[in-house]
């Protein structure tokens, strides 16, 4: 059951996010067609999400990330929000997969340009979220800093259990499923570094 302050910051959220994808898109010069291609989402589905019309899941929200060639993170960011080094806890807004229920609040300054965003991710008891998403236009590094409880990593093919202040260094080069199989919610930090020099393009 969503708490009181998620279930009335989701429509807000909701709308962040479709002006964030609607900005991104333009800002490369591409179609929706073209957006659906690359990232293997609907053109309607990106449609209703450009819209405000739907509520999108964190898998569908990360393949359109991947395809506008940025982090899960960028899409939460609040574009109208000036660029900022601060960010203060009343200005984090939560969201909630409504898929898995898992919830999360990107913690960095909105818009700052910084190569690096840090996000806080609550995992409840017994949820699972698996990202396809493999090779990426840019070059990504996530480190995941387990806060309290226990959760299992799997990238490819190897799984990582983590518990109690463990951190787990990764690229984001092939598709990543994160799990709790205990029976308390856990909560960890992510920690993305996007590297778009052309040496890092090179290095795929």
């Amino acid at each position: 059951m969503q708490d009181r302050a998620t279930a009335t910051a989701t429509p807000n959220i909701n709308a962040r996010i479709a002006s964030r994808v609607r900005a991104l898109r333009s800002d490369l010069g591409m179609t929706l067609d073209a957006l659906a291609a690359k990232c293997d989402v609907s053109r309607s589905m990106i449609s209703l999400v450009e819209r405000g019309e739907s509520s999108p899941t964190a898998v569908v929200l990360e393949k359109i990330a991947s395809g506008l060639g940025v982090s899960l993170a960028a899409l939460f960011d609040d574009s109208s929000a000036a660029a900022n080094p601060v960010s203060r806890r009343d200005d984090r807004t939560p969201w909630r997969d409504p898929h898995s229920g898992y919830v999360r609040r990107n913690i960095s300054p909105a818009n700052f340009p910084s190569p690096i965003q840090i996000v806080e991710v609550v995992l409840p008891a017994g949820a699972r979220v698996a990202y396809e998403t493999g090779a990426r236009d840019v070059s990504m590094h996530q480190q995941i800093w387990v806060q309290s409880g226990s959760i299992e990593v799997t990238l490819g093919s190897v799984t990582y259990r983590l518990s109690d202040d463990d951190c787990l260094a990764m690229q984001l080069n092939e598709p990543t499923a994160f799990r709790n199989r205990t029976r308390k919610p856990s909560r960890y930090i992510v920690i993305v570094a996007t590297d778009r020099s052309p040496a890092s393009r090179r290095r795929k």
